[in-house]
């Protein structure tokens, strides 16, 4: 029988190399996304909507054993404090954060009766230090390395892993639309800015999406099984400077 492995967001960039990952290793992989994927299988859903999600996931569950949850679904926004609007505000919390508290809730009562799952969480370098222009998206990218440590704390006791991945300037489709929007503000030209992202990393590359999805799939499989409430960075040394 095949291990199955939920993963959100899983139909572009970093979420689709997680797919793919997990699929080359013979799991059943769902992905819950708003836009459509060919790469395993796939459940059309809003992550914030919390009924949906919950709903999705109870209907794998009544068939399946989930071994994995990767909540990997999220926004970018540019913007300090001042420049962040209400609404601005609680859509990229609505997606990055109420959108994993809506997966984690879902499959807990699975992993629960089974004694047994990992949840890993897509954070950020932003979970562990500040950027310019970026108060919504570092706050919400904090909340998930808060959540992994305190589901990791207190699911524990039913062999329940939760750790946080938290990807450094990785090169994905959200990062040429940030990349994109910056240059169309600024005036910029994206050949440069995207030289000077790569110049900014000690290994003097951008990461790329099957890096992360290396890193989330050791942390979803039995070799990491003492592994939990952590934080685990891959981004190319920028936060160790």
């Amino acid at each position: 029988m095949k291990k199955v492995c939920i993963v959100t967001g899983g139909s572009s960039g970093i979420g689709l190399s997680i797919v793919k990952r997990f699929v080359a290793e013979n799991y059943q992989v769902f992905n819950l996304d708003i836009a459509s994927s060919n790469v395993g299988e796939f459940r059309q859903c809003d992550i914030t909507n919390v009924k949906q999600v919950k709903q999705i996931i109870n209907d794998i569950a009544e068939q399946n054993v989930i071994d994995v949850l990767v909540s990997n679904a999220g926004i970018h926004f540019s913007g300090n404090i001042e420049n962040t609007n209400e609404d601005e505000l609680e859509r990229v919390f609505n997606i990055n954060v109420k959108g994993a508290y809506a997966a984690i809730k879902a499959v807990l009562p699975a992993m629960k009766l089974q004694q047994n799952g990992a949840i890993i969480l897509m954070a950020s370098d932003q979970a562990l230090i500040a950027k310019h222009n970026s108060f919504a998206y570092n706050l919400s990218k904090a909340s998930l390395a808060s959540m992994a440590k305190t589901t990791a704390l207190d699911y524990a006791q039913f062999n329940i892993r939760a750790n946080a991945v938290c990807p450094g300037t990785i090169e994905t489709p959200l990062y040429h639309k940030a990349i994109d929007n910056y240059c169309q503000k600024s005036g910029a030209n994206k050949a440069d800015v995207h030289a000077e992202e790569a110049a900014l990393q000690p290994l003097g590359r951008l990461g790329q999406a099957d890096e992360v999805a290396e890193l989330v799939y050791f942390l979803g499989s039995d070799k990491a099984k003492f592994i939990t409430g952590s934080l685990q960075v891959i981004d190319g040394g920028y936060t160790a400077q």
